[in-house]
């Protein structure tokens, strides 16, 4: 059997098969006993129902997981990637266009059919828990809206990275890289200005007790904060968010209205300054130059698979195209993606307890963000006891007993 079809096989399987092994130690994981540090913030109602919550949640996700291992399994193996070129070719002869029109029909076939179980875990399971407020005119809009910006925004730069490889040489990886980088970069300085409201209505902070604490905290850690805004995540769901975006002049902080809603001043202001935290760590800055460094690995590894006829070969292709061989590099690419995938989201929860810190000592009161944790971790049922080797895999952000831990050290 082909070398590379043998690696991708396993390279799948295994991804599958830690995917679900971190699933059934996470259950198992689920403690009957509520942690003392909840004790008085949980009744055993809703205890009950996070954890209800984390197993519905986790069954659910294996379904359309191991769907997917299998369809594309079928679709390979009966040559689907080759069906779809030779129709492609056969329509378009012009390599760009026919790269879009291949990559482009299998993104849309991938996007119908997990469209299914995108609607049901938003209108069954989110529902069930009394999370959802998404209306079907809403979730419908959201997909047509994020179709047309994949169009908009991936088509051209899809098109230019096929230019590189089909046109530039050896030197293309290279082209690809920094095209890919400034379209990033561009994305990062437009996004809260030009992105994020086509979904949501992004309000200033009115007036009051809210706002003239977060920028007197603000002014006292000499952080540059003019632009408060209050989104209205309760469009979508009930559960609270806020966030920190952009740079420069294009930064904001942004508070979810559920966030507003379910929290005091205090802690509102602590959530912010965990926020502001980010930005003062450095990790926005740190996490663009890790995906830089990480888009340059890839690109360079892909120049060199592109010329591989083995790689083609193992999808039943026996003419090179750049657009096919990104298809199948991404799929020879799983097991470094699933590595670096570790290290980044373990780098993101360092960063979680950075800003943690940050808050506690620019506050004074670290009680504040630790009330702030407690009472987020209630109103989205979250799992207090996650098993570590799923915290490992899944995890941006640490869990909350170990933040809640890494305040009260801060503090002593």
């Amino acid at each position: 059997m082909n070398p590379y079809a043998v690696f991708v096989l396993i390279a799948l399987l295994a991804q599958w098969t830690l995917e679900l092994l971190a699933d059934v130690l996470n259950m198992r994981a689920l403690s009957p006993e509520l942690p003392d540090e909840f004790e008085g913030v949980y009744d055993a109602d809703t205890y009950r129902r996070s954890q209800e919550y984390t197993r519905a949640r986790t069954r659910f996700q294996l379904v359309p997981r191991t769907l997917d291992l299998v369809l594309l399994l079928v679709f390979w193996f009966a040559g689907g990637f080759a069906w779809v070129d030779a129709r492609v070719n056969a329509l378009v002869e012009a390599p760009i266009p026919a790269g879009l029109l291949f990559i482009g029909a299998l993104l849309l076939a991938r996007t119908v059919l997990h469209l299914p179980f995108r609607w049901y875990a938003t209108f069954s399971i989110e529902e069930r828990f009394g999370f959802n407020r998404t209306t079907r005119a809403t979730f419908v809009g959201d997909l047509f809206k994020g179709l047309a910006l994949g169009a908009l925004l991936g088509a051209p730069l899809l098109a230019l990275v096929l230019y590189f490889f089909e046109s530039t040489g050896e030197l293309a990886w290279l082209w690809a890289w920094g095209a890919t980088t400034v379209f990033a970069l561009a994305v990062t300085f437009i996004a809260p200005t030009w992105i994020f409201p086509l979904f949501n209505r992004f309000q200033p902070l009115e007036e009051g007790e809210l706002k003239r604490e977060i920028l007197g905290y603000a002014g006292r850690v000499d952080f540059p904060l003019d632009d408060l805004f209050v989104v209205d995540g309760s469009r979508r769901s009930t559960k609270a968010n806020a966030f920190f975006t952009g740079f420069g002049r294009n930064k904001r902080v942004a508070l979810f209205d559920t966030l507003i809603e379910k929290h005091d001043v205090r802690e509102l202001v602590a959530v912010v300054a965990h926020e502001i935290g980010h930005f003062r760590r450095r990790h926005v800055l740190k996490g663009v130059i890790v995906s830089i460094a990480h888009t340059g690995l890839l690109f360079f590894l892909l120049a060199f698979f592109l010329r591989q006829d083995g790689l083609f070969a193992a999808f039943g292709i026996e003419e090179r195209s750049v657009h096919a061989g990104l298809v199948f590099f991404g799929l020879l690419y799983t097991p470094i993606e699933l590595v670096l995938g570790l290290f980044m989201q373990a780098l993101s929860r360092r960063h979680e307890f950075e800003a943690d810190r940050f808050a506690a000592e620019t506050t004074g009161e670290p009680e504040d963000l630790v009330a702030a944790l407690k009472r987020l971790s209630v109103d989205s049922l979250s799992n207090l006891t996650p098993h570590p080797f799923y915290v490992a895999l899944n995890y941006s952000h640490p869990p909350v007993l170990e933040r809640i831990s890494a305040l009260r050290g801060a503090a002593g």
